[in-house]
Parts: structure tokens; sequence; C-alpha cells
């Protein structure tokens, strides 16, 4: 029998593919499942125009069998398949889709969509295969044909017996290689976790022969091995049934059997959209983060079908990085792929599905947030860090889709109130937005700095993320109140009769703290008389853009960026202790040069700050004592 070239188009592509097109071989099961899929979606298509036609569903599957004693798999169908003439064309030119001409002639309908057309898909299986062979019959002939083919070389057709119409693929299945093995092509197991992941919502059935056991008769202990046939797809996809008949319950087996996540989410959201892009999309807001969520490890990523049939894995594309911990999976019949259906192209139907996701997931927190505010604020211990990183993000372009969905603890609620709920609760005369940083509430509730503020009646937001203070810079005002911290120099609040004392007291002894400035030389930029301080001797505070909290935060990073707060001391002139500094610069300015290393590493401590040299304060004290 002679053997058939392929063109040489078509030959250079076939090799091409076979070595870089897919980029992992397992892909060629999901191909072939897709166009045995397409072959009966034809009949199916056929039977609307065909009165002689009737198609009965039931007596459409796809069928899987390994050999492994012949080492071969085979992929079978009842599809329409194909004559003599459509094996050379479709089989014959690589890159003629028949699939795709199909569905030029035909106007598709019901929401069968036919999943091939490249033309491509089939060649895959020489990534696996040294040889295959095609049998097919087509709908309504007589006559069967076998086309087959060892790779680049060429092909051969040839007349052969086969009942019923459809068409059946054997690969005949490398041997392994030190790079590669191609047994697990034989594996049942192996078989099944690649249609499970691939192709488990063809709308058809995939059968197999599945190894089982029961108790062996006459034994209560020993089992035995039997052999069925089963069905190892789910056929029928989640999001294309009626939200009505689906139960909570539905919803979290379905995250559950995806491993999306070990924990129950917290939120499910079902999405079928049919408007300038058709697609559905089940997502899901999980309750605990995944233990490698703040990692560069970590992958975010929706779930991408098209038709059914997994194209990838993770989707980065669909969700903005500040939404990454959601969870979930979208199919649609619109997107454009490309040649080997694994990468999507950039097109703005993606763009379209990855908008419209975004407004759901935030709608839906908000929703959350006001209805089951328990439940938002369980989500946000978890995902609330990365809203803030979100704001910060991107020099700040996503602050007005995130600033309302944020949470930071309250000096007077004692619990967690959101940037809304501060602003409708702030006194008239309050000009800003107040708030601290520290490590802790119960550090930042020690603070000297909140004195003055809490005093004026003023509710204090405390920030306890490294990333909290970053964000609200770059977020800088909401409602038109900007933010203040507490330890900022000039804290916007009108002077008082102690206020006047600290500043009639700053005149007075001018010289004094001048010869504070100059001990502590270029650690502090001022020392001057607090207008904040109550009942703590002393404080710093920021004059410049960078505070003191953020400077603790960029040191501790790995880069060890050496940026520094400009501090200025600030001493409580009401206290006792004023009046020992101003009877030291009376009359021992060494005792003063104590007393002012002393405060400045005392200040240091409050803050969370190094001391410079621990052993030297150490020794400061001892000398107070003797």
């Amino acid at each position: 029998m002679a053997k058939k070239q392929f063109q040489a188009e078509s030959k250079r592509l076939l090799e091409m593919m076979i070595n870089s097109i897919y980029t992992q071989k397992e892909i060629f099961l999901r191909e072939l499942i897709s166009n045995a899929s397409d072959a009966i979606d034809k009949i199916y298509y056929k039977a609307l125009t065909d009165d002689k036609l009737v198609f009965n569903k039931e007596d459409y599957y796809i069928k899987i069998t390994p050999d492994k004693t012949n080492r071969t798999l085979t992929i079978s169908d009842t599809g329409i398949g194909m004559t003599k003439d459509e094996l050379e064309n479709n089989l014959g030119v690589i890159a003629k889709s028949g699939s795709f001409a199909f569905k030029k002639e035909n106007e598709l309908k019901d929401g069968h969509n036919i999943i091939g057309q490249f033309g491509v898909g089939f060649y895959s299986a020489f990534m696996v295969a040294d040889v295959v062979t095609v049998i097919s019959k087509a709908l309504g002939s007589e006559e069967a044909y076998k086309w087959e083919s060892a790779g680049a070389d060429g092909y051969t057709i040839e007349p052969c017996e086969k009942a019923a119409p459809g068409t059946e693929i054997i690969l005949k299945i490398k041997e392994n290689t030190e790079d590669d093995s191609y047994d697990e092509y034989l594996e049942e197991y192996r078989l099944r976790s690649i249609i499970k992941k691939y192709s488990d919502f063809i709308r058809y059935p995939i059968k197999m022969e599945v190894t089982r056991s029961k108790p062996k008769e006459g034994s209560d202990s020993e089992r035995e091995e039997y052999v069925e046939e089963q069905t190892v797809n789910s056929m029928v996809p989640i999001w294309r049934r009626n939200k009505n008949e689906l139960t909570a319950e539905d919803y979290e087996n379905f995250y559950m059997e995806k491993r999306y996540g070990f924990d129950k989410p917290i939120k499910h959201i079902h999405i079928s959209a049919d408007g300038a892009v058709v697609y559905n999309a089940i997502l899901y807001i999980p309750e605990k983060t995944p233990f490698d969520y703040y990692t560069k490890e970590y992958e975010k990523g929706l779930e991408l079908y098209s038709n059914g049939v997994l194209i990838m894995e993770k989707c980065a594309d669909l969700l903005p990085d500040y939404f990454s911990f959601v969870k979930g999976m979208v199919d649609s019949e619109d997107l454009s792929l490309n040649i080997s259906r694994e990468l999507l192209q950039h097109d703005k139907q993606l763009k379209l599905i990855a908008k419209n996701i975004k407004n759901r997931i935030k709608s839906t927190l908000q929703s959350l947030l006001k209805d089951e505010r328990e439940k938002y604020e369980e989500f946000y211990k978890s995902f609330g860090r990365q809203l803030k990183f979100g704001v910060y993000s991107d020099f700040g372009a996503n602050k007005e889709d995130l600033q309302d969905l944020l949470l930071f603890y309250s000096s007077k609620e004692k619990k967690l109130v959101t940037l809304d709920e501060y602003v409708s609760r702030m006194p008239e005369d309050q000009k800003y937005i107040y708030y601290a940083a520290g490590d802790s509430i119960e550090r930042i509730d020690k603070l000297p700095q909140t004195e003055l503020v809490a005093d004026k009646g003023y509710e204090i937001l405390y920030f306890t993320d490294d990333i909290d203070e970053f964000a609200i810079k770059m977020l800088m005002k909401y409602k038109e109140k900007e933010f203040k911290s507490v330890s900022s120099d000039d804290l916007g609040i009108e002077t008082d009769a102690a206020d006047k004392q600290a500043e009639a007291e700053e005149s007075d002894n001018k010289e004094l703290f001048e010869f504070m400035k100059n001990t502590l030389s270029d650690k502090v930029k001022e020392v001057k008389a607090s207008k904040r301080l109550k009942s703590h001797p002393v404080c710093l505070s920021a004059a410049g853009e960078v505070s003191i909290e953020m400077e603790k935060i960029l040191k501790a990073m790995p880069t060890g960026q050496d940026v520094k707060a400009d501090k200025v001391l600030e001493i409580n002139v009401q206290h006792e202790v004023f009046q020992s500094l101003k009877d030291a610069y009376q009359n021992d300015k060494d005792k003063l040069k104590l007393y002012t290393n002393l405060l400045y590493n005392q200040a240091l401590l409050i803050e969370g700050l190094p001391i410079g040299d621990p052993v030297e304060f150490t020794n400061d004290i001892c000398k107070i004592m003797v």
C-alpha cells in the first residue's frame, strides 16, 4: 500500500507541534476527547434539520480503553465518523479543521458548541504515540476506512471493517525514555485523573473499565477485584445548573471536589452572564489563608474552561492582585484561544470578563460587610492585609475600589470599624482622621502620643499591620478628611491654657532645649516643649512624611533600607522631670547631658526602637542611682 505524504507545510507544522506547541504531554487526551465530543455534537446538529435522524442522547458516548499487554490506548466514540475523503482532508492536511468548517456551515444553537477549530489537536497524539491508527465509519455510509501514521513520514488510508458509525483512535504508546515515562498513559488511575482534570464536564459520558473490589465469597477478611464499566466524568457542570436547584451544600461540595481549599468558603458567587460576553462562573471567598498565601510561591488565578473543557488551571488575568484570594472557575464559549488551547490570547472578551468578575467580588464583599458583619470580619482577619496592599500598590490606582472595604480597630468602639463609620461619628470641630501605629493594640493603648487626641474625645484608629500606614499615606484622605498620625508634630488641635504654658516655657527655656538638641547631635531634628503630653514625661514625634513606625518597618525589610524619620524629642513641661532639667541646666551641665540621653533612650523604648548603646544606657541608669 502506497504511503501518502503530508503537505510540506503540514510536515513542518507536525514536527514543530509535537516538539513545542503543547507544554504538557497529558493534553493529548483532552484534545482527543474534545474531538470525540465534537463528532457526537455533529450528529445532534444534523438531527435538527434531518427528520429521518433521531438524536437519542443515551446512545452516544466516548470510551477509553488502555491495553498494557499490547501497549495501546484506544479512544472511541459513537459520533458522526469520517468518510475516506474526510480522513484525507481532515487528517492529511494539518490545521484544516473539520469542526471549524462545520461551524461555518451550521448555525449552532441550544447551548451546544463545537469545541475544536484549529485541526491540530489530533496530532498531539504523536507526543505519546509512535503510531496513530484511526478507524472510522461515517454516518449513513456502508464503508469504513483505516488511517495510519507513524509521524511526519506520511500516512496510509485503506478500507477496513467497522460495524457501527463512529471513530476509534488507537495509539501505540511510546516506550519509556530516561526523561519521560509513557507507562502512565496506560494506567487506569492516571487516565481517570487526566479526564477529571480536563474533560470532566464534556456533555457525553466518558466510559472506562474500572477496577473495583468486593468481599471474597466465603471470607470475612479477604477481598477480590473485579472490573466494571463506569462513566468517569460528571457531564453536567454545576455552573450550568439552575441556581434555584442548588443548595449551599452543593456549592461547598464543589469547592471540596475541586480542592480549592481545605476550609469552608465564607461566600460563593454564581454568575450566569448573557450580554456583551457570555460566560458562567462560580467564585468562592475562602475563610482561611492558604499556608503559602503571603509567599512568592503562591499562584493566583481561576480555572478557565472553554465550553466545559479546561484550558488553564490558573488564569491570573481574571483576578486583580488585591482579590487574589478568590478561588473558582470561569467557563465561556466566547474566548479566542490560541492554537494549543493552553494559553489565552489577551483579547477584549477576557478583559471584559475580568472587569465584571472584579465588580461582582467587590459588591459581594460590600454586601457581606453590610449584612453579615461577623462573617466579613472573619474574612478580614485572613485577607484584610491583601486589601491594604491593593490600596498601596500601583500608586493607589485601586484605592477608590477598596477604601470602603477596610477595617481598623477603634480606640472608642474597641472593635473593628470602617472609615465611613469613623467619619460619621466625627465631632464638628475635628479636622482630621487620627491614627496611631504600633505592634499591637495593647502597645498603642500605652503610647504617650495618644493622650491629647484622646483627651479631646477624638476617636483613634489603631494600625497594627506593617502595611497600614503605607496604605493610608497612599489613600491621603477619605471623604475630604485627611489622615493624621498622633505622632505628627502638628496635630491640628486648637491650643488651650496648657498649650500656651508649653509655648511660654519653650520660649523662656530656649537655651535649655538647644543644649539638649546639641547633646543628642543628629539623633533628633529638634527638642521642644510638648503640647500633646499630659502625664508622660517624654515622647518622640515625627516632623516629616516618614513616621517613626514606617522607619521601623523599612529597616526590618530584607533590603534593609536606611530611611530615617525626622525625630523630634518632646518634653512635658508640666511634668516634675522638667524642673529637674531646668535645675541641671543651671547647676550641672554634665547631669543635664545624662538626663537628656536617658530621656531620649526612654522615648526610643516607648516606640519599640532599639537603643544605640545598651551598655551606656545601663551605666547612665546606675549613675543616677548613686
